[in-house]
Parts: C-alpha cells; structure tokens; sequence
C-alpha cells in the first residue's frame, strides 16, 4: 500500500469510495433513508475538489486503485476518513489518520459517525457531544470529537 498527495484526478473515484463505503460499511448503524442523505451519489465533484486541495488531503492507494483517503484542514478539522468496505480492518484508516495528525498543528476535532466513533476512542479522541446533524432533512446522529495536539 502507498500513501500519497491527492490529486485532482482522484476525485471522482474518491466520491464513488465514499458512497460505497457509506452504504455498505455504515449500514449497521444506520436506515437506508438516513445513508441515502449522507451519501446520495450526487457529490459535487468541483467542491470535493476544492475541499480537498486546501485541505491537507491524502490517499491509500494499492494495485493502482485508491483504497482510503481523508483530509484535515489547517484549524485541525479533520473532516473525512474512509476506508473502502473490502479493505477494512487492514490498517489502512489507521495509516492514513497517522498521517493526518501528524500534520495537525494542535487539537484535532472531527465528527466521527456511530461506526467510526470506537475508531477514534482506539487512538485516544474524547468524547464532546452527541449530536444530530441535518442532511437533506434527515437527522442523523454523529459525534464531535477532540484529541489534544501535542
């Protein structure tokens, strides 16, 4: 596995790993209708593109093909972080979070889904809030998260 810069010509595979690993990853915790609101398919490839660029923005790539990706912004948000349903449990969201932390000046805060939330617990990030957030009108509940920078 390799780790590198994300590039542009990334994006749309990136968007197609987002929205299979929300619909099959995170379909324990929650209803088709609330994945279908986080992840409907419809990602705005210009913005992604955008977000990504003036994000610290990295992806795991193997056999030519991305596997995981995620981005931190310069405040320490550290906004998106997946792994692809076939990869899980290989290590590979921990490489990349490694990676992503590292390049945090300070507290690290991110809102982590039910499924990610022991993920995050696992590397040391305090519990906040329980919160519900608003995507296309249906409420789904997440976590806000901090671990202290070093």
């Amino acid at each position: 596995m390799l780790i590198r810069r994300y590039q542009t010509s990334d994006c749309k595979e990136i968007a197609e790993l987002f929205y299979n690993t929300v619909h099959t990853v995170n379909a324990g915790d929650y209803t088709k209708e609330q994945l279908d609101a986080w992840a409907s398919g419809q990602v705005d490839l210009e913005k992604w593109n955008s977000s990504l660029l003036e994000h610290f923005s990295i992806v795991a790539v193997e056999n030519e093909a991305i596997i995981g990706f995620g981005d931190i912004d310069e405040t320490g948000y550290l906004d998106r972080l997946y792994v692809h349903a076939d990869h899980q449990g290989r290590g590979i969201g921990t490489a990349i979070c490694d990676q992503l932390e590292l390049a945090a000046k300070g507290d690290i805060t991110t809102h982590a889904s039910i499924t990610a939330k022991p993920f995050f617990e696992g590397r040391g990030y305090k519990l906040v809030k329980k919160q519900q957030v608003e995507r296309q009108g249906v409420f789904l509940t997440n976590f806000c998260m901090k671990k202290d920078g070093i």
